[in-house]
């Protein structure tokens, strides 16, 4: 018996050892995920568009200064850029380097979009006007701006339109205290907060005015479940336009993933129960339900809700690529 132990022992060693070496290797290296989408009669000045998604960073390096993460993004030629949440890992954060360093040495930020996450810091200052916190100040100067509302980009005529999400569901600027599902800032009753986005509402509104041929995509950090799209659906006072794309992250893939398993648990409250062994076309990748696709990306860094359970499983880090393609290729 002790023969057996003496050599079982050591077998067991190598392998937690080669298993702790393969998750650290895995943790520190990412891949490009590339997606095509296609879309009911994309106009062609808009076929091939491409769009490069970072999602929850989570002050995560890659490289001295970003080095590696600035190397790849800089070899890659996209139409917009955006970032939704989580760059940094609590929102009382002020660590900003990882992500401003980030954002300095990105060479293409003519369309550089931000939403935030939950672990982000507040976008804005409340007192009797509203303005943009540091964090976001710091970000825009930069060349990366916080979408409010909507943001387009024309193509020889043709437009691609960014829009806030969690404005868009709106019918009404006064309904924005009674959307469920979301967490909301701590001014979120604030009357010169309210005031500004009952602003930033009207703006969103010109979606009722679209051109049908034009291309309209949800940014939101937190993807939109089936259950929550069947919530607005039926809301009264809540409205779903007729996105062509929602593009969110949070998920993280499910962060630990199991062989032929997938993700046991990820951050959904809309699941139940306490969101454990969700469906598992649900948690990274393209899906579509009601008629809407939806693309999440299972971003770059950890979380460490669970203080020793910050890093990932069977998950490599990544960035997206998003292209979009015509329904007849």
């Amino acid at each position: 018996m002790r023969k057996i132990k003496s050599k079982i022992l050591p077998i067991l060693f190598l392998i937690f050892l080669v298993f702790l070496l393969y998750t650290i290797w895995d943790n520190n290296r990412f891949i490009i995920a590339r997606q095509e989408i296609k879309m009911d009669h994309l106009p062609e000045q808009l076929e091939g568009f491409r769009i490069l998604q970072i999602s929850d960073l989570h002050e995560k390096q890659f490289g001295e200064n970003q080095k590696r993460l600035i190397e790849s993004i800089n070899s890659i030629d996209y139409d917009a850029i955006i970032f939704t949440g989580d760059m940094l890992d609590d929102t009382e954060s002020t660590n900003y380097d990882s992500f401003y360093t980030l954002i300095e040495g990105i060479d293409n930020k003519e369309n550089a979009l931000y939403i935030p996450g939950n672990t982000d810091p507040a976008n804005y200052h409340i007192g009797r006007t509203v303005e943009k916190s540091d964090f976001i100040q710091g970000m825009e100067e930069r060349g990366v701006h916080l979408l409010e509302s909507i943001h387009s980009i024309s193509v020889d005529g043709r437009n691609v339109h960014f829009v806030h999400f969690e404005l868009s569901i709106l019918k009404d600027s006064k309904y924005m205290e009674n959307v469920q599902g979301i967490l909301k800032p701590d001014y979120m009753n604030e009357e010169s907060y309210l005031l500004q986005q009952a602003a930033l509402w009207e703006d969103v509104s010109a979606l009722d005015t679209l051109d049908e041929a034009d291309v309209l995509i949800a940014l939101n950090h937190y993807p939109i479940p089936d259950i929550r799209i069947d919530h607005i659906q039926a809301n009264p006072e809540l409205v779903w336009p007729d996105y062509d794309l929602i593009l969110a992250g949070h998920y993280h893939g499910g962060q630990i993933r199991l062989p032929f398993i997938g993700a046991p648990f990820i951050p959904e409250p809309w699941y139940e129960p306490n969101s454990f062994f969700p469906p598992q076309d649900r948690v990274k990748g393209l899906w579509e339900y009601a008629g809407t696709k939806q693309y999440v990306s299972a971003g770059l860094g950890s979380s460490g809700a669970v203080s020793f359970m910050k890093f990932r499983l069977f998950n490599p880090p990544e960035i997206n690529l998003v292209i979009l393609k015509g329904d007849s290729n």
